[in-house]
Protein backbone atom coordinates (compact mmCIF):
# COMPACT_ATOMS: atom_id res chain seq x y z
CA UNK A 1 0.00 0.00 0.00
CA UNK A 2 1.20 3.37 -0.78
CA UNK A 3 1.93 5.80 1.81
CA UNK A 4 -0.07 8.30 1.15
CA UNK A 5 -3.01 5.78 1.01
CA UNK A 6 -2.12 4.26 4.43
CA UNK A 7 -2.52 7.64 6.18
CA UNK A 8 -5.49 8.12 4.23
CA UNK A 9 -7.32 4.81 5.55
CA UNK A 10 -5.13 5.05 8.74
CA UNK A 11 -6.86 8.84 9.24
CA UNK A 12 -10.40 7.34 8.19
CA UNK A 13 -10.54 4.75 10.55
CA UNK A 14 -8.86 6.42 13.32
CA UNK A 15 -11.90 8.61 12.85
CA UNK A 16 -14.11 5.40 14.30
CA UNK A 17 -12.69 5.67 17.71
CA UNK A 18 -12.41 9.64 18.21
CA UNK A 19 -14.36 11.40 15.90
CA UNK A 20 -17.83 8.96 15.75
CA UNK A 21 -19.64 12.49 14.98
CA UNK A 22 -18.25 12.76 12.06
CA UNK A 23 -20.58 10.70 10.73
CA UNK A 24 -18.71 7.52 10.03
CA UNK A 25 -20.75 4.46 9.06
CA UNK A 26 -20.01 1.34 10.14
CA UNK A 27 -20.15 -0.01 6.56
CA UNK A 28 -17.76 3.16 6.01
CA UNK A 29 -15.26 1.82 9.06
CA UNK A 30 -15.62 -1.80 6.99
CA UNK A 31 -14.09 0.29 3.53
CA UNK A 32 -11.47 1.29 5.56
CA UNK A 33 -10.14 -2.19 6.96
CA UNK A 34 -11.34 -4.19 4.31
CA UNK A 35 -9.26 -7.43 4.07
CA UNK A 36 -8.02 -6.64 7.61
CA UNK A 37 -8.77 -8.01 10.47
CA UNK A 38 -10.20 -6.66 13.77
CA UNK A 39 -9.01 -7.37 17.73
CA UNK A 40 -10.52 -7.59 20.79
CA UNK A 41 -7.64 -7.70 23.61
CA UNK A 42 -10.18 -8.93 26.84
CA UNK A 43 -7.96 -8.67 29.78
CA UNK A 44 -10.10 -10.55 33.16
CA UNK A 45 -8.70 -9.20 36.19
CA UNK A 46 -9.07 -10.84 40.03
CA UNK A 47 -8.49 -10.18 42.99
CA UNK A 48 -5.57 -10.61 44.94
CA UNK A 49 -5.04 -14.33 46.04
CA UNK A 50 -8.04 -15.53 43.79
CA UNK A 51 -8.73 -18.92 42.22
CA UNK A 52 -9.52 -18.57 38.01
CA UNK A 53 -10.76 -22.13 38.03
CA UNK A 54 -14.31 -20.66 37.49
CA UNK A 55 -13.40 -17.95 34.83
CA UNK A 56 -10.91 -20.71 33.32
CA UNK A 57 -13.51 -23.38 33.27
CA UNK A 58 -16.29 -21.34 31.45
CA UNK A 59 -13.59 -19.80 29.01
CA UNK A 60 -12.29 -23.18 27.94
CA UNK A 61 -15.59 -24.77 27.84
CA UNK A 62 -18.42 -22.60 27.04
CA UNK A 63 -17.38 -18.82 25.78
CA UNK A 64 -14.37 -19.91 23.40
CA UNK A 65 -16.30 -23.23 21.99
CA UNK A 66 -19.15 -20.28 21.29
CA UNK A 67 -16.77 -18.08 19.57
CA UNK A 68 -16.00 -20.99 17.68
CA UNK A 69 -19.24 -21.96 16.30
CA UNK A 70 -19.62 -18.36 15.01
CA UNK A 71 -16.73 -18.75 12.46
CA UNK A 72 -14.06 -16.58 15.07
CA UNK A 73 -11.05 -18.26 15.64
CA UNK A 74 -8.18 -19.26 16.72
CA UNK A 75 -8.94 -17.73 20.31
CA UNK A 76 -5.82 -17.45 22.55
CA UNK A 77 -5.76 -17.36 26.26
CA UNK A 78 -2.65 -16.33 28.32
CA UNK A 79 -1.48 -15.43 31.70
CA UNK A 80 1.33 -13.67 32.83
CA UNK A 81 4.55 -15.70 33.43
CA UNK A 82 5.84 -13.73 36.26
CA UNK A 83 2.61 -11.05 37.38
CA UNK A 84 3.62 -8.42 40.02
CA UNK A 85 -0.08 -7.49 40.14
CA UNK A 86 -2.89 -8.93 40.74
CA UNK A 87 -3.73 -12.49 38.77
CA UNK A 88 -5.62 -12.11 35.27
CA UNK A 89 -6.03 -13.72 32.10
CA UNK A 90 -5.59 -12.51 28.77
CA UNK A 91 -7.88 -13.05 26.03
CA UNK A 92 -7.35 -12.27 22.49
CA UNK A 93 -10.16 -12.77 19.94
CA UNK A 94 -9.62 -12.19 16.43
CA UNK A 95 -12.91 -10.92 14.02
CA UNK A 96 -12.71 -11.11 10.33
CA UNK A 97 -15.14 -8.45 10.71
CA UNK A 98 -16.85 -5.07 12.12
CA UNK A 99 -19.78 -7.40 11.20
CA UNK A 100 -18.45 -10.59 12.83
CA UNK A 101 -17.54 -8.65 15.88
CA UNK A 102 -21.71 -6.89 15.92
CA UNK A 103 -22.87 -10.64 15.72
CA UNK A 104 -20.95 -12.21 18.10
CA UNK A 105 -22.06 -9.19 20.86
CA UNK A 106 -25.55 -9.97 19.53
CA UNK A 107 -25.47 -13.73 19.23
CA UNK A 108 -23.34 -14.75 22.33
CA UNK A 109 -25.71 -13.62 25.07
CA UNK A 110 -28.40 -15.39 23.53
CA UNK A 111 -26.63 -18.94 22.73
CA UNK A 112 -28.28 -21.69 24.60
CA UNK A 113 -25.16 -23.94 24.58
CA UNK A 114 -22.87 -21.40 26.97
CA UNK A 115 -25.87 -20.44 28.87
CA UNK A 116 -26.09 -23.94 29.71
CA UNK A 117 -22.22 -24.96 29.69
CA UNK A 118 -21.23 -21.61 31.46
CA UNK A 119 -23.99 -21.23 34.00
CA UNK A 120 -21.79 -22.34 37.25
CA UNK A 121 -20.06 -18.96 35.60
CA UNK A 122 -22.76 -16.69 34.76
CA UNK A 123 -24.55 -17.00 37.84
CA UNK A 124 -21.63 -16.07 40.02
CA UNK A 125 -22.66 -14.82 43.54
CA UNK A 126 -21.89 -11.27 44.08
CA UNK A 127 -20.19 -12.40 47.24
CA UNK A 128 -18.04 -14.59 45.36
CA UNK A 129 -17.52 -13.39 41.45
CA UNK A 130 -15.54 -15.39 39.07
CA UNK A 131 -13.52 -12.26 38.12
CA UNK A 132 -13.52 -8.84 39.54
CA UNK A 133 -13.41 -6.21 36.56
CA UNK A 134 -12.62 -6.71 32.71
CA UNK A 135 -10.91 -4.44 30.42
CA UNK A 136 -10.89 -3.91 26.79
CA UNK A 137 -9.41 -2.56 23.87
CA UNK A 138 -10.83 -3.13 19.97
CA UNK A 139 -8.17 -3.18 17.22
CA UNK A 140 -7.77 -3.14 13.19
CA UNK A 141 -4.89 -5.02 12.22
CA UNK A 142 -1.87 -3.48 10.33
CA UNK A 143 -2.14 -3.39 6.85
CA UNK A 144 1.91 -4.94 6.99
CA UNK A 145 -0.30 -7.63 8.56
CA UNK A 146 -3.93 -7.92 8.00
CA UNK A 147 -3.96 -11.43 9.82
CA UNK A 148 -3.70 -13.10 12.51
CA UNK A 149 -0.19 -15.37 12.29
CA UNK A 150 0.81 -18.47 13.62
CA UNK A 151 4.50 -19.88 13.76
CA UNK A 152 4.44 -23.75 13.39
CA UNK A 153 5.35 -24.36 17.37
CA UNK A 154 1.89 -22.05 18.22
CA UNK A 155 0.13 -24.41 15.99
CA UNK A 156 0.89 -27.58 17.21
CA UNK A 157 0.37 -26.52 20.69
CA UNK A 158 4.27 -27.18 21.44
CA UNK A 159 5.82 -25.40 24.45
CA UNK A 160 5.89 -21.79 23.50
CA UNK A 161 5.89 -18.02 25.02
CA UNK A 162 4.56 -15.00 24.27
CA UNK A 163 5.34 -10.76 24.77
CA UNK A 164 2.31 -8.42 24.68
CA UNK A 165 3.89 -4.83 23.71
CA UNK A 166 2.00 -1.57 23.78
CA UNK A 167 3.63 2.00 22.35
CA UNK A 168 1.14 4.84 23.16
CA UNK A 169 1.78 8.31 21.85
CA UNK A 170 1.38 11.63 22.58
CA UNK A 171 -0.73 12.44 19.42
CA UNK A 172 -2.69 11.24 16.28
CA UNK A 173 -0.69 11.88 14.09
CA UNK A 174 2.22 10.48 15.69
CA UNK A 175 0.73 7.41 16.59
CA UNK A 176 -0.38 6.55 12.99
CA UNK A 177 3.42 7.28 12.23
CA UNK A 178 4.65 4.71 14.69
CA UNK A 179 2.29 1.80 12.66
CA UNK A 180 3.16 3.31 9.13
CA UNK A 181 6.49 2.52 10.09
CA UNK A 182 5.91 -1.12 11.29
CA UNK A 183 4.59 -1.20 7.91
CA UNK A 184 7.46 0.24 6.13
CA UNK A 185 9.78 -3.00 7.27
CA UNK A 186 9.58 -3.33 11.15
CA UNK A 187 7.05 -5.94 10.71
CA UNK A 188 9.24 -7.95 7.85
CA UNK A 189 12.63 -7.78 9.91
CA UNK A 190 10.55 -9.44 12.81
CA UNK A 191 9.74 -12.43 10.89
CA UNK A 192 13.14 -12.67 9.62
CA UNK A 193 14.84 -12.47 12.99
CA UNK A 194 12.31 -15.08 14.31
CA UNK A 195 10.38 -13.23 16.36
CA UNK A 196 7.05 -14.57 15.61
CA UNK A 197 4.99 -12.11 15.33
CA UNK A 198 0.90 -13.36 15.81
CA UNK A 199 -0.82 -9.84 15.49
CA UNK A 200 -0.47 -5.99 15.48
CA UNK A 201 -3.21 -3.92 16.10
CA UNK A 202 -4.22 -0.34 16.17
CA UNK A 203 -6.45 0.48 18.97
CA UNK A 204 -9.65 1.98 18.39
CA UNK A 205 -12.00 1.91 21.35
CA UNK A 206 -10.41 1.28 24.85
CA UNK A 207 -8.28 3.16 27.54
CA UNK A 208 -4.78 5.19 26.95
CA UNK A 209 -5.35 5.79 23.31
CA UNK A 210 -3.27 6.63 21.07
CA UNK A 211 -1.87 3.62 20.94
CA UNK A 212 -1.00 -0.05 19.11
CA UNK A 213 -0.33 -3.04 20.66
CA UNK A 214 1.19 -6.04 19.08
CA UNK A 215 2.35 -10.14 20.13
CA UNK A 216 5.03 -11.95 19.40
CA UNK A 217 6.20 -15.47 20.24
CA UNK A 218 9.14 -17.71 20.71
CA UNK A 219 9.85 -21.74 21.65
CA UNK A 220 11.28 -20.27 24.42
CA UNK A 221 12.42 -17.31 26.52
CA UNK A 222 16.29 -17.73 25.76
CA UNK A 223 15.25 -18.32 22.08
CA UNK A 224 13.37 -14.83 22.39
CA UNK A 225 16.17 -12.80 23.70
CA UNK A 226 18.35 -14.42 21.14
CA UNK A 227 15.65 -12.45 18.37
CA UNK A 228 15.39 -9.46 19.68
CA UNK A 229 19.23 -9.50 19.90
CA UNK A 230 19.08 -9.98 15.92
CA UNK A 231 16.55 -7.65 15.61
CA UNK A 232 18.28 -4.67 17.53
CA UNK A 233 21.93 -4.86 15.17
CA UNK A 234 20.53 -5.04 11.90
CA UNK A 235 21.19 -2.45 9.42
CA UNK A 236 17.00 -2.39 8.10
CA UNK A 237 16.27 -1.43 12.13
CA UNK A 238 19.13 1.17 12.94
CA UNK A 239 17.74 2.59 9.05
CA UNK A 240 14.89 2.68 10.38
CA UNK A 241 14.99 3.80 14.05
CA UNK A 242 17.30 6.77 13.05
CA UNK A 243 14.82 8.08 10.02
CA UNK A 244 14.03 11.58 11.09
CA UNK A 245 9.48 10.83 9.63
CA UNK A 246 9.46 8.73 12.84
CA UNK A 247 10.94 10.42 15.65
CA UNK A 248 8.79 10.91 18.54
CA UNK A 249 6.43 8.32 17.65
CA UNK A 250 6.57 6.71 20.74
CA UNK A 251 6.35 8.06 24.58
CA UNK A 252 5.52 4.90 26.78
CA UNK A 253 6.32 1.51 25.66
CA UNK A 254 4.82 -1.90 27.74
CA UNK A 255 5.34 -5.15 27.63
CA UNK A 256 3.81 -8.54 29.52
CA UNK A 257 5.60 -12.25 29.37
CA UNK A 258 2.83 -14.39 28.40
CA UNK A 259 1.96 -18.38 28.68
CA UNK A 260 -0.79 -20.02 27.11
CA UNK A 261 -3.68 -21.46 29.19
CA UNK A 262 -3.97 -25.26 28.48
CA UNK A 263 -6.97 -24.04 26.33
CA UNK A 264 -5.41 -21.59 24.23
CA UNK A 265 -6.00 -22.03 20.49
CA UNK A 266 -2.76 -19.78 19.76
Amino acid sequence: MKRREFLKTSLTVSSLAGLTTAGLSVSGAESAGADREYYELRIYRLKTGAKSDLLDSYLETAAIPALNRLGIKPVGAFTERESKEAPAVYLLIPYPSLASFSEAVSKLPMDPELQKTGASYLQSPKDNPAFDRIDSWLMLAFAGMPKLEQPAYSRERKPRMFELRTYESHSEVKALKKVEMFNSGEIDLMREVGLGPIFYGQALIGSNLPHLTYMLSAEDQDAHKKHWGTFGQSPVWKKLSTDPQYADTVSKISNHFLVPTSYSQI
